[in-house]
């Protein structure tokens, strides 16, 4: 793809779906104390010092940049209960444990469909499921198969084939997640910022942790501007962890995940396409492909290329190359909408886990967190935000907390996640897709 002028921006350090903020919170100055110190100011942190803050408890919330910077505001907007990275996943390795997970996953998107309504949120919700689709034969029965397994343990999932099931032509069926759909995750980033600043809780804007320190019965925080002196710390920094000394060591592997978007495409022309359900679409590659529709009639794609870091994390531009393989890969699925052009590409760090779970826990006394969505945040880490905000409230371990909860901060090596693994996976999916257009 030439870079013309119908190309798309990558100069896009911000996330595609919502403005830059223009009402930052102040930064800390001088010391304050609270009973609980949230740091990071992601769906997690925001939804665990709402609920704090609700039940009477005195909590101050401490972001390094502002409130929904991150991977709340970058993802691809699909809210699903996917649990272990994906179906397959969850059927092979976690067979015995699936019935609890699939429940604490389908708790999740509950939870995240009532923030929604309990917001008042204008983030463009439409509950029309997602689907792991097949693109061979193979693929479709083997998610004929899967469906089988996870409706077993309690899935409210359907196995779908043909033109009935309303995805795009390119697409033979797959495995239909009844719970969820898809929105603006960035529109509810905002709302939840709003509610939550409009609250009166203390927030403290670009105000980056630098050393968290036991010191008897109190957690002191140090930031650049002064010290918050806490009776607990909640760890709430996902991606942002693997660079804090002070975080659990190995607990994520931090990647950096493209979005592409394209102009609005016309109604008709969509239709032609057979993607007549509205439902997001994920494919069963080793690195998977995204599509959904959004409420403005583009379609925001994204990941088949991951990227791990190199040196600390930070802002970064969408890579050209990256957006011109996302690119090809759109036109492959949608042929009929090459002349489509694209609006613009974005990107943002998601946090992996060896596990391919979430992972919760407590790392030093009074210090807790609650990382590591493996791309599936938008449900799970509202969720678990308000079960840390429960646990840390003195309420009982609720039983979802405990599927995911980790009795010692230690993590194996990753390296699944590392830049030799992910090139792999790009070429093995590639030579996937010279086999399935063989097939068609």
């Amino acid at each position: 793809m030439s870079r013309t002028s119908s190309s798309p921006s990558l100069d896009c350090p911000m996330t595609g779906w919502v403005d830059p903020l223009t009402d930052e919170c102040p930064p800390l100055r001088g010391d304050v104390r609270c009973e609980v110190a949230v740091l990071g100011g992601g769906y997690t942190g925001m939804t665990a010092t709402r609920r704090l803050a609700e039940r009477g408890v005195d909590v101050v919330l401490v972001e390094a940049a502002f409130c929904g910077r991150g991977a709340s505001s970058r993802n691809a907007g699909h809210l699903t209960p996917t649990i272990a990275g994906d179906p397959q996943i969850l059927a092979t390795f976690y067979r015995r444990r699936a019935p609890e997970l699939i429940r604490f996953a389908d708790h999740a998107v509950d939870f995240s469909e009532n923030l929604v309504t309990a917001l008042g949120a204008d983030c463009d919700y439409e509950r029309t499921g997602n689907v792991s689709a097949a693109l061979t034969l193979g693929q479709l029965r083997r998610a004929e198969r899967i469906t089988a397994v996870l409706r077993r343990c309690g899935g409210e999932v359907e196995f779908v084939e043909g033109s009935g099931a309303g995805l795009p032509e390119a697409f033979l069926g797959g495995i239909l997640e009844r719970k969820g759909g898809i929105l603006n995750p960035g529109k509810l980033a905002r709302g939840l910022r709003s509610a939550l600043v409009s609250s009166g809780v203390r927030v403290f804007e670009r105000t980056p942790a630098t050393a968290v320190t036991s010191r008897g019965n109190e957690v002191w925080v140090s930031t650049p501007g002064g010290r918050v002196r806490a009776g607990r710390v909640l760890l709430a920094t996902n991606a942002y962890s693997r660079d804090l000394s002070f975080s659990p060591r190995r607990a994520v592997a931090p990647l950096w995940v493209t979005l592409a978007e394209t102009e609005p495409v016309d109604p008709e022309q969509l239709e032609a396409t057979g993607w007549t359900s509205r439902s997001g679409v994920y494919t069963q590659h080793v690195i998977l492909e995204n599509y959904r529709p959004t409420a403005s009639g583009s379609i925001v794609f994204g990941t088949r290329q991951v990227q791990a870091p190199r040196g600390a994390l930070g802002d970064r531009t969408p890579d050209g190359a990256v957006v011109d393989d996302l690119t090809r890969g759109f036109h492959e699925r949608f042929p009929s909408l090459r002349g489509v052009p694209l609006r613009r590409a974005w990107g943002g760090w998601i946090a992996m886990t060896p596990s391919w779970l979430p992972v919760v826990g407590q790392v030093a006394p009074n210090v807790f967190y609650a990382l590591g969505y493996n791309g599936h945040g938008l449900a799970q880490a509202p969720y678990l935000g308000a079960l840390m905000a429960d646990h840390l409230a003195g309420d009982p371990t609720h039983d979802d907390l405990a599927v995911v909860w980790r009795e010692r901060a230690r993590f194996a090596p990753a390296p699944l996640f590392g830049a030799p693994a992910l090139r792999l996976g790009w070429a093995i999916d590639r030579l996937f897709d010279r086999f399935a257009r063989r097939c068609r």
